[in-house]
């Protein structure tokens, strides 16, 4: 306990705004890293794989990847504290970058596949460290908490699809394939974020959190009892889960065949690289507005908002001309405004219901349930415009966010 009490020492609030710091700087170069894929993971496979069929192959191996890192995060996090789980994290999505780039370099695919895999230990880790900015926020500030960490994001992950061209020029007079450039970014990105939060995470937020909830008597579990499965798997956890997963599936489905789409319509990647920066920075911009909605009218009515969002990206993205980047470009922008929306959401209705004895493992398993649903979007996409048409892919993406709805009124039935 004396260890515990010499936690407590430093000012909760001092403490607070240090780790939202740290975090911010490494989200901000974790962000270039985690654009990588998203840009050009699907050209890159569909170069060395063959086949509209196969280009959402990318995006299900690293979401894959992504799912299992996001288990292995957690529970590190939660035996030794988030600053050993989160450098270990982006170290992993470092170390699957370069291989990308080796694959790419030996014309492997055996290679490609695993390196992806790897790869999604960076997009789990980038997503994970949402929560360490909650750990010490207080409830009724949980989701500023939230969103100052993801809005971080958005620097890098801007800038990095715009990048393409120059990181291609770059790794072409390397000798490397133009495509592959991107994640020469993405290793130095995540190998970067990964060296910040190891030498600067102090305190670790989830370990002083801990300690603090142990020093007030009012605290009823302690970090060494476990609670049961039925308390921490409670409604409100699967409501979050539900709207994160919903969110995920479509936002992963629909962005990964739009530079496809693009493409085959006689956009070069210049374009693509635009509307998905315009995408990823919508996803992270608007956060800081997503976390003063859900403190100041509640988590719920910004799920609901996740759902109506989906609903008009889904709709604006079949409807969009095939010859017009603006008209994608918007389509996309609601596409990462409503995920941003069922992240902020479904984060703070997890982090509220969640008791610090399980909180970071249980936030692993359900970013694992998210990254799951991300890689079947991933996977059946490229499957489904194959067999129909990007179109129809975005009216199902906006007839599944509505699924949504039904959970909120269950779970205002339940509880």
């Amino acid at each position: 306990m004396t260890a515990q009490r010499a936690l407590v020492t430093p000012d909760l609030a001092a403490s607070q705004r240090r780790i939202l710091a740290v975090l911010v700087a490494a989200q901000i170069l974790s962000g270039a890293g985690l654009a990588a894929g998203i840009t050009v993971g699907a050209l890159l496979a569909q170069d060395m794989l063959g086949g509209t069929g196969l280009a959402g192959v990318p995006s299900a191996l690293f979401t894959i990847g992504s799912a299992a890192a996001a288990v292995s995060v957690g529970r590190i996090s939660q035996r030794f504290g988030r600053r050993l789980g989160l450098a270990l994290g982006y170290g992993t999505g470092a170390l699957g970058s370069v291989g990308v780039v080796a694959a790419a370099v030996a014309d492997n695919v055996v290679l490609l596949l695993i390196s992806l895999f790897v790869y999604g230990a960076g997009t789990a880790t980038n997503l994970q460290a949402r929560y360490a900015g909650a750990d010490l926020a207080a409830p009724a500030h949980r989701g500023r908490a939230v969103s100052t960490v993801l809005v971080a994001t958005t620097v890098g992950a801007v800038v990095g699809p715009n990048l393409v061209t120059v990181m291609g020029d770059f790794a072409e007079g390397l000798g490397i394939p133009a495509l592959a450039g991107p994640f020469i970014l993405a290793a130095i990105a995540y190998a970067a974020a990964g060296a910040v939060l190891w030498v600067m995470l102090r305190p670790d937020p989830l370990l002083l959190a801990r300690a603090a909830a142990a020093d007030t008597a009012d605290h009823a579990v302690g970090p060494d009892i476990e609670p049961s499965a039925a308390r921490t798997w409670n409604p409100s956890v699967v409501l979050g889960t539900t709207v994160m997963v919903v969110t995920q599936l479509v936002m992963v489905g629909v962005m990964t065949m739009t530079p496809i789409h693009m493409q085959h319509h006689g956009h070069g990647t210049g374009a693509a690289g635009l509307v998905i920066a315009i995408h990823v920075a919508a996803m992270y911009l608007p956060s800081p507005l997503s976390g003063r909605l859900a403190d100041r009218f509640g988590p719920r009515v910004v799920a609901a908002a996740a759902a109506v969002t989906m609903l008009a990206a889904g709709v604006t993205a079949a409807a969009a001309p095939v010859h017009s980047v603006p008209a994608l470009a918007v389509a996309l922008a609601l596409l990462g405004l409503g995920w941003n929306f069922g992240l902020i959401s479904g984060t703070a209705i997890i982090t509220d219901a969640v008791p610090l004895a399980t909180r970071a493992r249980t936030q692993g398993t359900v970013d694992l349930t998210i990254a799951i649903a991300g890689a079947g979007g991933g996977l059946s996409s490229g499957v489904m415009v194959a067999a129909t048409s990007y179109g129809w892919l975005a009216l199902l993406g906006a007839a599944i966010s509505l699924l949504i709805v039904p959970a909120l009124a269950l779970h205002a039935r339940r509880v």
